[in-house]
């Protein structure tokens, strides 16, 4: 797998010591509240949740 911010290569490996900033930025990076995400994955997410509701409320009241 190949390293994303240079370290693979000795020669760009980033040295804070050293004024001179990398010759390339790293990537741009993607958190989950900022990603975008599809309908399905609502749908999805959606039927975990009635089915975590369904365990957690209806399981005891079914067995009182």
């Amino acid at each position: 797998m190949t390293d994303d911010h240079g370290h693979d290569d000795p020669e760009e490996a980033y040295d804070p010591s050293s004024p001179t900033p990398p010759a390339r930025t790293p990537p741009l990076r993607s958190t989950a509240p900022q990603s975008e995400f599809t309908t399905g994955q609502v749908a999805k997410g959606f039927v975990v949740l009635l089915v975590g509701l369904a365990i957690v409320f209806g399981l005891p009241l079914a067995l009182a």
